[in-house]
C-alpha cells in the first residue's frame, strides 16, 4: 500500500488482489448508504465525503479493515455493529471472516442520517 496515495483507486490499487476486491465492495457498501458522497484520501486513507465533509473513512490493515469515526448508536444498529467495535468510535472487521457489507451499507446510510443527508 503506498504511504500518500494520491486517490482512493491508487490507495486500493496498493493491496493485494484478494483485498483489494473486498476494499470495493466496502467502499460500494458505503456509498449505497451515502448517495450521492463524493471520495479524497484524508490521513493517508480512503474518506467519503458528504456535503464537502468526511462520513465515514475505511482502511485496510494488515489483520482488519477498519472503519472510523464510527458513532455509538442508540437502537438496534448499535447491538448490531458491538461485536466489531475496536474502540468507541471504531469498528473492524478480520480479513479471515465474511465481511456484512449489509451491515455496514446501514450503518454508512445511519451516518450520512446524523449528518444531515
Amino acid at each position: 500500500m503506498p504511504d500518500t496515495p494520491e486517490s482512493v483507486d491508487a490507495y486500493l490499487a496498493g493491496f493485494p488482489a484478494e483485498q483489494r476486491d473486498v476494499l470495493q465492495r466496502v467502499r460500494d457498501a458505503i456509498h449505497r448508504g451515502v448517495p450521492g458522497a463524493t471520495e479524497k484520501i484524508r490521513y493517508a486513507m480512503p474518506a467519503v465525503m458528504l456535503g464537502g465533509r468526511y462520513a465515514i473513512h475505511f482502511a485496510g490493515w494488515k489483520k482488519h479493515i477498519g472503519l472510523y469515526p464510527v458513532p455509538v448508536f442508540d437502537d438496534g444498529l448499535e447491538a448490531e455493529i458491538a461485536p466489531y467495535r475496536s474502540e468507541k468510535d471504531s469498528v473492524t472487521f478480520s480479513w479471515k471472516e465474511p465481511v456484512p457489507y449489509d451491515l455496514i451499507e446501514r450503518v454508512s446510510r445511519a451516518i450520512a442520517g446524523l449528518r444531515g443527508a
